[in-house]
């Protein structure tokens, strides 16, 4: 008889009962799926009779929920980041944390894209001057600012996937594509035929439009804070579509108040949902004059569309199976910790 494994999913971000979750994990796995912020609120016991968790972002997974994982024997986050796991206290339970890499890449860096050509060509400017007035304001130079982006220079912060992605979509528009990765090999940067810079200092002043693309670590939590912004360009634009926590978003409404750089495209937020009280977030709220056609914010949906979201529920079944029933693990990023572990 074949050994069936229970598989909780506390925070599930669809609206089905988990067909592609069922149908990747076959007879072996039985799913619990819940849709809470909150992992005091899921039913009692059932994370202590878990033999896995597939996780989105929105219920936090620290010291105190996997002291309560008794049986748990792997974390699946369905995504790319991590943050909110407490990978070091996953790895001292012995329990391996996977994320899914391989999902999202060309739905982010799109995203990005869309975001720099919604300043570039005034499209976030246009918008809510036609719907007010589509006869007085029918006018070209409405727009604040206006970029020719053939010949522009993007600097991109962080060239893994997502990065790399978005890099190559940029040198297709005719764009210098430059970036700044310290963890990247030497040599990467002729294989993909891009610049590389040797300094984040380097790439804010030099670049016209700087997108983000970096994971939310202890070194890069508020990478982009008052000094970063103050050595960017004036006719720069700023789009993250990696991390909230990356920028500080009160140095950035400062920024963008006092003219130090002209505009920027956020799709992820410090916290979130948005939070109103947020600076930043109030100011967008309060359609502040200062900010009308140079701030964009999205709700964290770069990645979102249906094609993305069915292998990012399949490869997380299909991660989670593997282990449970192969001991077959890929993706793991909390291995310096198992080491550890390690008798």
């Amino acid at each position: 008889m074949t050994e069936r494994f229970l598989v909780v999913t506390p925070d599930a971000q669809y609206h089905d009962d988990g067909e592609i979750e069922r149908a990747t994990g076959g007879r072996a796995l039985d799913f619990a799926i819940h849709r809470q912020r909150d992992a005091a609120a899921l039913p009692a016991g059932l994370l202590e009779r878990a033999d896995a968790l597939i996780v989105y972002h929105e219920v936090v997974i620290d010291a105190g929920v996997i002291a309560r994982l008794e049986r748990c024997r792997a974390i699946v986050r369905a995504g790319v980041g991590f943050d909110h796991i407490d990978v070091a206290a996953a790895g001292a339970a012995g329990i391996p944390v996977c994320n899914t890499p391989d999902y999202g890449t060309s739905e982010v860096a799109d995203h990005a894209i869309a975001l720099m050509l919604a300043f570039a060509r005034g499209i976030a400017a246009f918008q809510p001057l036609m719907r007010a007035d589509p006869v007085a304001n029918f006018r070209p130079w409405a727009a604040p600012f206006l970029m020719r982006l053939r010949g522009r220079r993007i600097g991109i912060v962080g060239c893994g996937r997502i990065g790399t992605a978005t890099a190559l979509r940029a040198k297709a528009l005719g764009m210098e594509v430059v970036f700044y990765d310290p963890y990247l090999p030497a040599g990467q940067e002729i294989a993909l035929g891009l610049g590389r810079v040797g300094s984040l200092a380097e790439l804010l002043e030099t670049s016209h439009v700087v997108s983000l693309h970096t994971p939310l670590t202890e070194e890069t939590r508020g990478l982009i804070g008052a000094d970063a912004l103050a050595a960017m360009r004036p006719e720069a634009v700023l789009v993250n579509t990696a991390r909230g926590a990356v920028v500080d978003t009160a140095a950035l409404l400062a920024a963008l108040r006092e003219g130090r750089i002209a505009a920027a495209g956020l799709d992820v937020l410090p916290v979130e949902p948005a939070d109103p009280a947020d600076p930043l977030v109030a100011a967008f709220l309060a359609d502040d004059p200062a900010l009308s056609g140079r701030l964009l914010l999205t709700p964290h949906a770069a990645w979102n569309c249906p094609d993305s979201e069915a292998d990012a529920r399949r490869l997380s079944a299909e991660t989670t199976r593997l282990y449970l029933c192969d001991g077959t693990l890929r993706n793991c990023v909390n291995q310096a910790w198992l080491s550890s572990t390690a008798v």
